[in-house]
C-alpha cells in the first residue's frame, strides 16, 4: 500500500501550518471579510464607495529567498511579499483591501511556513489590509526540499475620480523622494553573486542582517496624505527592480522629462559597500533602489505642505528634483 504520505507530501503538517497562523491571519480581517480560512474562495464586501474601480498587483520576493532560508530568517520575507504588491497598487492612489498568498515547497514544515506566512499578516495589519487567504503547494520532486518559493496578490480600491496615473503631471512639478530602508526585495541575484560571505561585516554587523531587513511598506504614510491633498499628488512610483531609471518614467507622459540631481539621492551606505565589490555605477543605479523606495510629483504650490505631511507621517523626505520639457523621461545627472 502507497499514501500520499509516502510520496512525499504530508496532509497533516499542512494542517499544523494552518492552526499555526489562523489566529494571526484572523487579527487582519474586518466587517468586510465575509470568509474564514478554509472556504473555497474568499468574500469582501466594499462599503462607502461611490464610483470604486478594483486596483490589483502581484508579486514575488526573488531570489532573497535564497538568503533568507540560508540564515534561517523567515519572517521579514512575508513582509516583503505583501510590500512589493501592496506598494505597487498604492501608486494609482488605492487603498490596499485584502491580499492572497502562494507558497511552494518540496518538503513542507509548518514552523517554517507558518512564519513566512506571519510576517505577511503582521504587514497586513499595519497597512489595515486584510489577509484573505492562500495556497501552499508542497511538491516533492519538483522542488528540493527546504526550497521555496512565494508570491502574493494584493487588491486594492480607488474612487475614479481619484486615481493617479500620471495623466496630470505637468512641467514644473516637484519630485519627492521618500527613503527606502535598504535594498527592499530587488537585484539579489547580483548581491549573492558579490557576496563571498554573508557573515561578513557591515558596520559591525553580519551583512545578511542588513540585506534582510524587509521592503518598508508606504501604505500608511501616504494615505492619508491623498485624503489631505486631493488632486495635488499628480504622480507615484514604487521604485523596484531597474531603479530609478525604470521606474519613475512609467508614471510620466510623453514630452515630460523628470530632471533629478544624483547627489540629492539619500544613497544608503549598503549600495556603497555593494558597488565598491565592482559594480560599475550605471549598473548600480539600473539595478538598485540606491536609497529611494518610493517617488511622488507633486503640485509645486503644495510642496512644502506635502513635504511636512509625509516628514509627519514618519518619512523621511528629499526633493530630488523637478519636470521639465523633454524628449527623454528621465535625465539623473
Amino acid at each position: 500500500m502507497i499514501t500520499y504520505k509516502d510520496s512525499g507530501v504530508d496532509k497533516k503538517e499542512g494542517y499544523r501550518a494552518i492552526d499555526l497562523i489562523k489566529s494571526k491571519v484572523a487579527e487582519t480581517h474586518n466587517e468586510n471579510v465575509l470568509t474564514g480560512l478554509g472556504s473555497f474562495a474568499s468574500l469582501y464586501a466594499l462599503k462607502d464607495y461611490k464610483n470604486p474601480v478594483l486596483v490589483s498587483g502581484t508579486d514575488g520576493v526573488g531570489t532573497k529567498l535564497a538568503l533568507a532560508f540560508q540564515k534561517k530568517v523567515y519572517n521579514t520575507v512575508g513582509q516583503d511579499c505583501f510590500a512589493m504588491c501592496a506598494n505597487d497598487i498604492l501608486c494609482q492612489g488605492a487603498k490596499p483591501l485584502f491580499f492572497l498568498d502562494y507558497l511552494a515547497c518540496g518538503k513542507l514544515d509548518a514552523e517554517v511556513s507558518s512564519q513566512l506566512v506571519i510576517g505577511m499578516a503582521e504587514a497586513c495589519k499595519e497597512a489595515d489590509c486584510s489577509l484573505v487567504g492562500g495556497e501552499t503547494a508542497e511538491m516533492p520532486g519538483f522542488y528540493k526540499d527546504g526550497d521555496y518559493d512565494m508570491a502574493g496578490f494584493c487588491v486594492g480600491v480607488v474612487e475614479q475620480d481619484r486615481i493617479i496615473n500620471g495623466s496630470s503631471v505637468d512641467e514644473g512639478d516637484i519630485i519627492l523622494a521618500l527613503s527606502s530602508n535598504g535594498v527592499h526585495s530587488n537585484g539579489f541575484s547580483l548581491v549573492r553573486k558579490l557576496l563571498e560571505e554573508a557573515n561578513d561585516d557591515f558596520e559591525g554587523e553580519p551583512v545578511y542582517k542588513e540585506l534582510l531587513k524587509p521592503t518598508k511598506v508606504y501604505v500608511s504614510s501616504i494615505l492619508p496624505v491623498l485624503d489631505q491633498f486631493p488632486g495635488e499628488i499628480h504622480g507615484m512610483a514604487h521604485i523596484t527592480g531597474g531603479g530609478l531609471p525604470e521606474n519613475l518614467p512609467r508614471t510620466i507622459p510623453e514630452g515630460l522629462c523628470a530632471r533629478l540631481d544624483k547627489s540629492a539621492v539619500p544613497v544608503l551606505p549598503i549600495f556603497r559597500y555593494l558597488q565598491k565589490k565592482g559594480v560599475p555605477e550605471k549598473e548600480m543605479w539600473g539595478t538598485f533602489n540606491m536609497g529611494v523606495g518610493f517617488v511622488l510629483i507633486v503640485n509645486p504650490d503644495k510642496e512644502k505642505k506635502i513635504s511636512r505631511a509625509l516628514a509627519d507621517a514618519g518619512e523621511s523626505v528629499h526633493v530630488l528634483g523637478k519636470m521639465i520639457k523633454g524628449k527623454e523621461k528621465i535625465c539623473l545627472k
